[in-house]
């Protein structure tokens, strides 16, 4: 253990302290030592058993586990106890670097639809502002209906106002203003509106953001296919490359290699575009998760969907129902309404209760029986509100406010039923090509291919006609799990709009 406690170890006395100690326990049972050809190494029991080397850890971690690595004697003997925690300090700074001790999120692995839609969920910083804006307008629900702040008032008198009871020194005054009758409510139902309109709100930043990270997967997906299907039909020109050497080593004509390494290089570029695409939709995605890492996510994994039968006037009642932008657009002409009645009220005057104290020196020459004793009184008072061309004005504003939320509902429900149709009918097309292109043109291609290699090994045709066999059959592949993406997109997309669970087990929006 002193070799664990060396002070000139920066690394090592960083990590020193209870707190460190506690939080390696749970770690403690699961390393074991190991050697591989390079050397000493550690096994990760926890980790399904994974070799752990000095070039598989950062810096700090690597520190650490050299020194337990250093533990290691002759055939294996080591020291168990100082072996395990230094291991352990090692692997949790490891662990640390990766969940982000300065504040950076959790690293993100995850291959399948609905992780991705979770941690989006929970990482994404827009979402985590929606939020905020709500809980924000929740708090100033009580202010609204409050009353003013009382306003107290203090008046010394420079020159002392003698009166038969005594002068009088100070005056202290404390009033309420009380707004007539329904203000307050109405102020506070505009509030509650308006906060529950910026619930709705980031519901609604919820679907988009699940409309985006589908979308996105789902074009990631797409583009891992796409290279692995590019891939499979290089190898298989390559291979074809081989023999078409061989037959010009024979005394055959070269323009067949020629045309077929042009095919190659095409082919072969076809490739390097879509490694770049799959840079630029793997940051995409990167941005949306929140994920700081720098490495290329892994390919999601996904299938062919199932074509299902939806009927669109049950969708159209289900956003009509569900849809939090139509709720949101609700609230904002709620709060338009409390607004006209508020503004309906302007002409009621405000009440203004108070009380008056005043000082009173006691004056020694009266003989009245109340002389000395202070007086005080009870006012009230009201606004007069007389400007008339300004509460018409505030009237006028408020009814334009409100026939505007109306005509503004009213325009968003037309386009979210616009964009339901065309993603309704972008559906049905893309089931339909997946069903001509899975069950007809794709076996027929593959037919057509395997005739032609075969009549261009006997001499009955050309490296044009295989090459041509060749091209069509990845174009209909590609179109095909083109397809098959595009009939997922547009599916979330609907289950978006009419705010159900996607991929039939997530839901997107939170409950308050």
């Amino acid at each position: 253990m002193d070799r664990i406690r060396d002070p000139q170890n920066d690394d090592i006395k960083r990590l020193r302290g209870s707190a460190v100690l506690q939080a390696v326990r749970p770690y403690g049972s699961g390393f074991e030592p190991a050697t591989t050809k390079g050397g000493p190494a550690v096994v990760d029991r926890n980790a399904g058993g994974s070799i752990v080397t000095r070039s598989s850890l950062p810096t700090t971690g690597r520190v650490l586990c050299r020194e337990a690595l250093n533990l290691l004697g002759p055939g294996g003997r080591f020291r168990k106890g100082a072996f395990i925690l230094t291991c352990s300090l090692g692997l949790w700074g490891l662990s640390g670097n990766a969940s982000g001790v300065s504040g950076e999120t959790e690293s993100f692995v995850g291959t399948d639809l609905v992780a991705y839609l979770r941690r989006a969920n929970e990482a994404n910083p827009r979402l985590r502002a929606f939020e905020n804006h709500y809980d924000a307008a929740m708090h100033r629900i009580p202010r609204a209906g409050a009353l003013p702040d009382p306003r107290i008032q203090i008046t010394s008198f420079v020159e002392s106002v003698q009166t038969r009871t005594g002068s009088q020194e100070n005056v202290i005054m404390v009033a309420q203003t009380v707004p007539w009758f329904g203000k307050l409510d109405q102020k506070k139902a505009a509030a509650s509106s308006e906060a529950e309109a910026l619930w709705f709100m980031y519901q609604a930043r919820q679907l988009a953001l699940a409309r985006s990270v589908s979308t996105a997967f789902f074009e990631y997906a797409h583009v891992g296919k796409s290279i692995e299907l590019t891939r499979k039909t290089l190898g298989l020109l390559r291979r074809l490359e081989l023999i078409v050497e061989e037959r010009i080593r024979g005394g055959g004509d070269v323009n067949p290699l020629l045309r077929l390494q042009v095919e190659i290089g095409m082919m072969d570029d076809r490739e390097k575009s879509l490694q770049r695409k799959r840079d630029a939709q793997s940051a995409l995605l990167d941005a949306l998760l929140a994920r700081s890492e720098k490495s290329l996510l892994p390919w999601p994994e996904w299938e062919i969907p199932e074509t299902g039968t939806l009927e669109l006037p049950v969708l159209i009642s289900a956003l009509e129902a569900n849809n939090p932008e139509l709720a949101m657009l609700d609230r904002k002409i709620s709060s338009a309404q409390a607004h006209r009645e508020l503004a309906r009220l302007e002409n009621r005057p405000d009440l203004t209760l108070g009380v008056n104290y005043i000082q009173t020196d006691a004056y020694t020459g009266s003989t009245l029986p109340d002389a000395g004793r202070d007086p005080w009184g009870v006012t009230i008072g009201i606004n007069i509100p007389i400007w008339g061309s300004k509460n018409e004005a505030g009237r006028e504003e408020a009814l334009a406010a409100h026939s505007a939320a109306d005509y503004e509902r009213r325009d968003r429900e037309n386009m979210l039923k616009a964009e339901l149709s065309a993603r309704y009918s972008n559906l049905d097309d893309a089931n339909r090509r997946l069903s001509l292109y899975g069950d007809e043109l794709l076996s027929l291609a593959r037919q057509a291919l395997d005739i032609t290699r075969t009549s261009y090994e006997s001499g009955r045709a050309t490296i044009l006609d295989v090459i041509d066999s060749e091209r069509s059959l990845l174009e209909l592949e590609l179109n095909y799990w083109r397809a098959a993406a595009d009939a997922w997109q547009n599916r979330i997309i609907i289950q978006t709009l009419v705010n159900q669970p996607i991929a039939g087990t997530f839901s997107p929006t939170s409950d308050r």
